[in-house]
């Protein structure tokens, strides 16, 4: 898989789940026909969202990306539905194109960032694991907190 396949895989995941969070809104907020869907569809959406934001700071390191537009693709997993939109743009500005700069054999990296994706690259099954637990790990501190709204507020 390479950094556009990849991106644009999660970018378009995080519009669905953003989908589906906003339809449960919805039907809990306007409709008030039923609020079951909003805790799946927020549980999803949420770990949908920072995988989303893993993979962003992966090709943004990968890609050479500049601080604003990384900053931007982060900023775009906010907004619903924008993930898709900054994909384009990023596509139509060859920003997603080539392989994987630090894949073995490629390009020797220099900075932190580099040498943790080399890494990931050389070793993707163990880091996959540590990912999938990371992700988890915050993912659960994030439900024991709460929905937004309710951390160190009034509803807490």
């Amino acid at each position: 898989m390479n950094p556009r396949t990849l991106f644009r895989a999660v970018a378009v995941a995080e519009v669905v789940t953003w989908a589906f969070l906003l339809l449960g809104m919805f039907l809990k907020y306007v409709t008030r026909t039923t609020e079951a869907l909003v805790p799946p569809a927020g549980s999803v959406h949420g770990f949908v969202f920072l995988c989303f934001v893993v993979t962003t700071v992966f090709v943004w390191v990968n890609q050479g990306w500049s601080t604003r537009t990384g900053l931007l693709g982060l900023a775009s997993a906010v907004i619903p539905f924008a993930t898709i939109p900054f994909e384009r743009w990023i596509e139509r500005r060859g920003q997603l194109s080539g392989s994987w700069r630090f894949a073995p054999g490629a390009v020797t990296p220099t900075s932190f960032p580099e040498k943790v994706q080399a890494w990931v690259l050389r070793r993707p099954l163990v880091a996959l694991l540590v990912a999938v637990v990371g992700i988890g790990v915050v993912f659960s501190v994030l439900l024991l907190l709460g929905p937004p709204g309710s951390w160190g507020g009034e509803g807490s």
